[in-house]
C-alpha cells in the first residue's frame, strides 16, 4: 500500500466534498461515490425524504441493508462476523420508524 494520499473532489447529491485516498483505492472509492449518490437521488426523487441528513441516514440504512443481504444470500451465517442478519432487519426497520416520526413535523414546515 502506498503512503501517498491525493486529494480528490466529489460530488453527492450535488455538494462538492474533498477527500483523500491512497491511489490504488482511488477507483472503489469512486465507485462508492456513485453508489451512494444514485441511493440519496433516488430517495431524494421519491418526494418523502426533505432534509439532506434525513437523505444521507436513509441511504446509509439501505446500503448497509444490502450488504447484509448479500451477505446472507452468500449463506454467511448469521453470527460469522457478529451480524445476526434478523435484529438488524428488525432494528433498522425500528429506526426507520423512529427517525418518520421524529420528522415528520418537520416535513410539514416545508
Amino acid at each position: 500500500m502506498s503512503d501517498k494520499k491525493k486529494a480528490l473532489d466529489i460530488s453527492i447529491l450535488g455538494r462538492t466534498y474533498k477527500v483523500t485516498c491512497e491511489e490504488e483505492e482511488r477507483e472503489a472509492l469512486l465507485q462508492a461515490v456513485a453508489h451512494l449518490d444514485q441511493k440519496m437521488g433516488e430517495i431524494k426523487a421519491s418526494g418523502r425524504v426533505g432534509s439532506a441528513e434525513r437523505i444521507a441516514v436513509m441511504a446509509a440504512l439501505n446500503i448497509a441493508h444490502e450488504l447484509l443481504e448479500l451477505r446472507a444470500a452468500r449463506g454467511a451465517p448469521a453470527s460469522a462476523d457478529g451480524f445476526d442478519f434478523a435484529e438488524v432487519k428488525r432494528r433498522m426497520a425500528a429506526m426507520q420508524a423512529t427517525l418518520d416520526h421524529a420528522l415528520a413535523p418537520q416535513e410539514k414546515l416545508f
